[in-house]
């Protein structure tokens, strides 16, 4: 067994960096933090190369299987305080464990549109909540992955890790520029799909084909006119309140049930 609990000990520096994107770049690695997520990951395949746990977790067994099976993948399985902890994660109360994982791949070259029906695309997505929103929403409505376009919120950010409750780690996710994305996109089937409150066909309307590309834009300003003008259809979701817009997150859940339900509809008609 490995102990650690003085501050000044370089691998507490160096996890508790991976808070900041330029440390995660750097090294490669990103944090991930709570039982729940890092069983999550670990039933996914996916194993920290150092594990961080407090004395009063190790008897849990869900924290027993992690040391296991971290051990027995050469990883690093450290036993430390609460304050150490709370130092790494920036929590003031850390959850019972905490792992420093290998950044994954995230080019657009490892999305095989073959595997799903339906894909989520997100551009210029701000609010690391909202990403993971979106995660466990893809990973719900069982589809293939989550491509980023442009300059959007990191993935590896400990507050999009943490909003994602696990997906991160089920669901593949690419980073791409819209120039790199296009293209790759018409050179196999796909329906580009954007959500727009200038979309003049109610989400409902369309039979939408597989595999379904589902566009949100960012957040505060929407799409910009040149994505809105290359999507095959841009459809609207009423409003029937005083709100103007749905939050990113929730339109996307909205689509992604109705393109789901369709399938549904399909499959039970054949």
């Amino acid at each position: 067994m490995r102990e650690i609990t003085a501050f000044s000990n370089p691998l507490v520096k160096s996890a508790r960096n991976l808070r900041e994107k330029r440390h995660r770049r750097e090294q490669g690695k990103f944090l991930a933090e709570g039982l729940r997520i890092l069983t999550e990951a670990r039933e996914a395949g996916a194993l920290p190369d150092q594990l961080w746990y407090a004395p009063d977790s190790a008897r849990h067994p869900l924290v027993q299987k992690l040391i296991a099976a971290v051990e027995a993948d050469h990883g690093d399985a450290i036993l430390t305080n609460a304050d150490i902890l709370s130092k790494i994660s920036g929590k003031d109360n850390p959850g019972a464990v905490v792992g420093v994982y290998r950044e994954f791949d995230t080019g657009l070259e490892r999305i095989d549109r073959t595997t799903s029906h339906l894909w989520f695309v997100a551009e210029r997505l701000r609010d690391p909540g909202n990403l993971g929103t979106i995660l466990r929403t893809a990973d719900a409505v069982g589809a293939g992955g989550v491509i980023l376009l442009d300059e959007c919120v990191d993935p590896f950010s400990v507050e999009a890790v943490r909003a994602s409750m696990g997906a991160l780690f089920t669901i593949p996710v690419a980073q791409a520029t819209w120039d790199e994305f296009e293209p790759w996109l018409r050179t196999g089937p796909g329906q580009l799909v954007g959500l727009s409150l200038d979309g003049s066909v109610d989400y409902q309307a369309p039979r939408y084909e597989a595999p379904t590309f589902l566009l949100t834009g960012n957040e505060a300003q929407g799409m910009p006119p040149h994505m809105a003008a290359a999507c095959d259809i841009r459809v609207r979701i009423p409003m029937l309140g005083k709100a103007d817009s749905l939050n990113a997150a929730v339109a996307t859940a909205v689509m992604a049930y109705e393109v789901l339900n369709q399938r549904r509809a399909s499959e039970s008609r054949g």
